[in-house]
């Protein structure tokens, strides 16, 4: 439990840092940072699946993206425009209700049944599978025609015309 407090603890410390931060390239690096101490969050859970699927695609794919998108836009604190004093007040109150929903939330929390079940066999890849396959085929199938559609697409939006003459 006590590794639990810690990455807890780191997890919060990097989540501020990358708000607090003011260069966007370290924002980016402490955001991956942060979903590194979420896999091990899923691991702690045993949830071995969803430590990859966030490895692999947070950590691997997005943060890598907004790691190249924000080394290309150049950002310099001399063009971003000032913030007006409307957004800074929106930001506000934008902070207090989601303070107040928090606060809501942790007064209708019951702290008397356990927050997890001791069964070892929850987080499987297994039982994943043999849940996607049985009683969610349909779903999965219809999911992958989508992708399948999406990727042609793609495809032939990319394919350049023949010049012609």
């Amino acid at each position: 439990m006590s590794l639990f407090y810690v990455v807890a603890l780191l997890s919060t410390f990097f989540a501020l840092m990358t708000i607090f931060t003011k260069n966007p390239v370290h924002s980016v690096l402490y955001l991956v940072i942060t979903f590194f101490t979420f896999t091990v969050h899923y691991i702690l859970l045993n949830a071995q699946f969803l430590a990859v699927v966030n490895f692999i695609v947070y950590m691997g794919a997005i943060m890598v993206l907004f790691l190249f998108v924000l080394m290309l836009l150049n950002m310099n604190e001399d063009v971003e425009p000032m913030k007006s004093t409307l957004v800074k007040v929106m930001a506000v109150i934008a902070g207090c209700c989601l303070f107040v929903t928090v606060c809501g939330a942790l007064h209708l929390f019951d702290t008397q049944t356990p927050l997890i079940e001791k069964d070892p066999s929850i987080g499987l890849v297994k039982n994943l599978g043999q849940v996607l396959f049985k009683e969610f085929l349909l779903p999965f199938e219809l999911s992958s025609l989508l992708l399948l559609t999406a990727m042609v697409g793609a495809v032939l939006l990319a394919k350049k015309e023949p010049k012609r003459i």
